[in-house]
């Protein structure tokens, strides 16, 4: 048995045994009344770009003794899992997203070892581990691939998407349709060792696998199981809305104008959300289950209504995501109270019961901060976000920096662009790297304390004196304690843990109000101030089942609202985000 092999099959009995570890905790915060609640029902889930977290060694790149470093920190935070970027082999064309080997961590992050000594510091804090699964497509690097790419006779050419293209009446050679690449141009390229086109739903060094062939689902879930079996607690599934492409090949129908790259715009109706995916998850699922200590797969879902969104749920049989992101309420990009209560009455009530994730933050969008700040009220508005996120009757993600309010930091010239999609894009598409940049932890280097190496892979951006990790713990007003007393909360009232979710003056139009209320009768209201006028509301919380109308103040940005308030009357400054209870 060579090494790796011996390696996987002892962390198959450490994974068996992660499960015994992993139960008790599972129920550690389970209501007296009714059956359990899983453990990512009220828990917050914290993802990790492995690039830019925290360097250990001093090449300017993040990997993962950094994220061991800083466990302690994510514990006293709060959070409950991390989901790791990948982190995988990988020529890292586009960071990781291309895969060259599925059961292996890239140099650049360390190795095997590292990752079971990360999974166990982090088991010993009760922080579980989620890893980035990348299914749609692999890296042209990849084994397969190299394979596929060389011979239409090897055993894999037909795990990939191929055609032979159509000519025009000239005779000239022509991809089989108008499909278009997210990262620019034709998503068909052509390889001439074996005559054919190859599809790629991103970049041409990312071909789609061709998941009608059941032996790449096969595959795919063959290396699930070997992470599984090591103790990873779930998968966050990248681009999973994607696996599969029209059997038929039809051409996309066109929109007017073009997009940032320049391409035509295209309707996607062909290539993404179609059908059969869902008897993928369906199958998924039932393997994932079938492991002990309440496993979790995480759908990347961009979907255009709440109605898709059950499907991913898989509706009233509730059988495949377990928890397929809502870009529904975190990307409205615009403080509108009337937007966010009918986004948020929407999936409390249109999900079959399913729990919500709801998420404001990643790494492929610029962050919250600027798409919801005003420029001058930015501080009090990531208070907002920060409040909606964290006492929402849902599963909440941040993304690293989130907490500390770091910044889009966008490039400003072409020749400093690493994300593809910016180099292909550019002037108009300037990439990704802005919402990307190094975590800002403190003040002891130029680097923010992000590594030693002046070169870092991306800049760390300009007033990381001001908004890093250590000034904010020290300053009792800062958006990181905010986030620390809301995820505290989180932990010590049941109203937030398992509370129902009820609005409140529901026809405000500049005010979003709720309850939480516990099936024990406590109570949480909250009440966010959306204008920059100050508004005076009255919430009927009778109506919520809350018994009291006189009510105190838990939370309060900016802080003018210290004594109790009475519910009929109840002013709020600009920009205010108020935590009360009974």
């Amino acid at each position: 048995m060579d090494l790796r092999k011996l390696l996987h099959a002892t962390c198959v009995a450490v994974g068996l045994f992660a499960g015994l570890v992993f139960a008790p905790y599972a129920q550690s915060r389970s209501s007296t009344q009714g059956p359990p609640p899983k453990w990512w029902h009220n828990a917050v889930i914290y993802e990790i770009y492995p690039r830019s977290f925290q360097d250990s060694n001093g090449d300017g790149i993040g990997d993962l003794n950094g994220i061991t470093q800083r466990l302690n920190y994510l514990q006293a935070l709060g959070v409950d899992a991390i989901w790791i970027g990948p982190m995988f082999p990988s020529p890292q064309v586009d960071f990781g997203y291309d895969i060259s080997d599925y059961e292996n961590v890239d140099p650049q992050y360390g190795t095997l070892v590292d990752f079971d000594h990360l999974l166990a510091e982090a088991r010993r804090r009760n922080i579980r581990i989620i890893l980035d699964m990348v299914l749609n497509h692999t890296s042209d690097q990849h084994p397969w691939f190299k394979g596929a790419a060389a011979s239409r006779s090897d055993p894999r050419h037909d795990w990939y998407v191929w055609n032979d293209g159509v000519k025009d009446a000239s005779g000239t050679l022509h991809p089989p349709n108008n499909w278009i690449s997210l990262f620019g141009g034709s998503a068909w390229e052509w390889v001439p060792a074996v005559s054919q086109y190859y599809y790629h739903e991103f970049y041409r060094a990312q071909p789609d696998l061709n998941w009608r062939n059941p032996a790449v689902e096969r595959a795919m879930l063959d290396t699930l199981r070997f992470w599984l079996d090591r103790g990873v607690t779930g998968f966050r599934l990248d681009a999973i809305t994607t696996l599969f492409e029209d059997a038929r090949l039809r051409n996309e129908p066109e929109q007017s104008g073009v997009n940032a790259q320049g391409d035509p715009i295209v309707t996607r109706i062909y290539t993404d959300n179609l059908p059969e995916v869902h008897g993928v998850i369906r199958r998924m699922r039932k393997m994932v289950e079938r492991y002990p200590a309440d496993r979790v797969l995480i759908g990347e879902t961009y979907l255009p209504n709440t109605a898709e969104l059950d499907k991913w749920y898989g509706g009233a049989r509730h059988d495949e995501l377990h928890l397929p992101m809502d870009m529904l309420v975190g990307f409205t990009n615009k403080l509108d109270a009337p937007t966010l209560r009918s986004r948020l009455l929407e999936v409390q009530t249109q999900v079959h019961g399913s729990q919500p994730l709801l998420v404001f933050d990643n790494h492929d969008n610029s962050r919250s901060w600027d798409r919801y700040g005003d420029g001058v009220h930015n501080a009090e508005i990531a208070k907002i976000i920060a409040t909606l996120l964290l006492t929402s009757r849902a599963t909440a993600l941040l993304y690293q920096g989130e907490e500390i309010g770091q910044v889009t930091t966008v490039p400003t010239r072409v020749e400093d662009v690493r994300d593809p999609i910016g180099v292909t894009g550019w002037p108009n598409e300037k990439g990704r790297d802005g919402e990307r940049t190094p975590m800002q932890w403190d003040t002891s280097n130029a680097q923010a304390g992000f590594s030693s190496n002046s070169k870092t892979w991306l800049p760390v951006p300009a007033g990381f004196e001001a908004v890093n990790v250590k000034s904010e713990l020290a300053d009792p007003d800062s958006l990181l304690n905010w986030h620390r007393k809301l995820i505290g909360m989180r932990r010590a009232r049941r109203a937030v843990a398992t509370g129902r979710m009820v609005m409140l003056d529901v026809q405000n139009a500049n005010v979003l109000s709720y309850a939480r209320v516990a099936k024990d009768g406590q109570a949480i209201l909250v009440a966010l101030n959306m204008s920059a006028a100050p508004q005076t509301i009255s919430l009927d919380v009778k109506s919520a089942g809350v018994r009291q109308s006189t009510l105190s103040t838990l939370m309060m940005s900016p802080a003018s609202m210290e004594k109790p308030v009475t519910a009929n009357a109840i002013t709020l400054p600009p920009y205010a985000a108020w935590v009360g209870s009974q």
